[in-house]
């Protein structure tokens, strides 16, 4: 009987995602023949909209270039760094603040007046402290994550449950074990929710930074390409920014979703 059920089950699922699916490649090809059309009508500058050959071909010779994979690892270290230091200190503040209602009341609404603020209007301090090498981007990409971080993780520490705290202390579990075996694996979720969210901010805020003064990252090529107005370049940068940020953020979802992989496999 459980057998007849999964193989039921089965073709329901199919029938519900392959709708989802088709509209998907439907706006990706209603895009693509949109921006071919625009590109052909000569309603715009021919180099302002370059056609999708000019950009593929753009794109293969970029994927091609050692001198892009060069500022790609410059890019990714910096991201890295930011998110590292950026991340790990949202977290500590997280933690306090859902651990104290106190400290909750009055600093936390600092983090929602300050997170929405444009974190760039801060590069000009970072620049003063951090100098002009990759130190000021770090910042910039640590300041920009620390606080979705921070706020996911005090939300996510007031929504453990308090059997699991009485538990803990019931057995005599010091700060640390209490941090990490009671609270960071019933937030997990939360904090992979922030990471995510911190992941994009830290990519943006670092590639803003480069935009502004540096002489490496893609930011550095996305200015450059844009200077000698070399569209298709440009393009395929972008092209090529945003396939890495997707892939960056599967795989900080397929990690909050290990369990749930595992639970499946077994």
């Amino acid at each position: 009987m459980a057998e007849t059920g999964r193989l039921s089950a089965a073709p329901s699922f199919n029938l519900r995602a392959d709708p989802v699916l088709a509209l998907r490649v439907a706006i990706i090809i209603a895009v693509l023949v949109l921006w071919q059309a625009v590109a052909a009508s000569g309603l715009l500058y021919r180099d302002v909209v370059p056609s999708l050959f000019a950009i593929g071909g753009a794109l293969v010779k970029l994927l091609t270039s050692p001198e892009y994979y060069r500022n790609l690892g410059v890019t990714a270290g910096e991201v890295g760094a930011a998110l590292l230091i950026g991340g790990l200190s949202g977290l500590v503040v997280g933690l306090i603040l859902g651990g104290s209602r106190l400290l909750a009341r009055a600093y936390e609404p600092y983090l929602y007046y300050l997170g929405p603020t444009p974190k760039i209007i801060f590069f000009p301090i970072m620049i003063m402290w951090f100098g002009v090498g990759p130190g000021s981007k770090v910042a910039m990409g640590a300041i920009s994550c620390f606080f979705p971080i921070a706020l996911s993780a005090a939300a996510g520490m007031r929504q453990i449950e308090p059997i699991l705290i009485r538990v803990g202390k019931s057995f005599r579990a010091n700060t640390w074990q209490m941090v990490s075996k009671i609270y960071l694996p019933a937030m997990r979720h939360p904090i992979i929710n922030g990471v995510r969210l911190g992941l994009g901010v830290a990519i943006i805020g670092t590639l803003l930074a480069e935009t502004k003064l540096s002489n490496q990252g893609l930011g550095f090529l996305i200015i450059q390409a844009y200077s000698l107005f070399d569209m298709p370049r440009m393009y395929a940068m972008l092209i090529a920014l945003f396939m890495i940020a997707i892939a960056a953020n599967a795989v900080v979802g397929w990690v909050g979703n290990l369990d749930r992989v595992k639970a499946g496999a077994s």
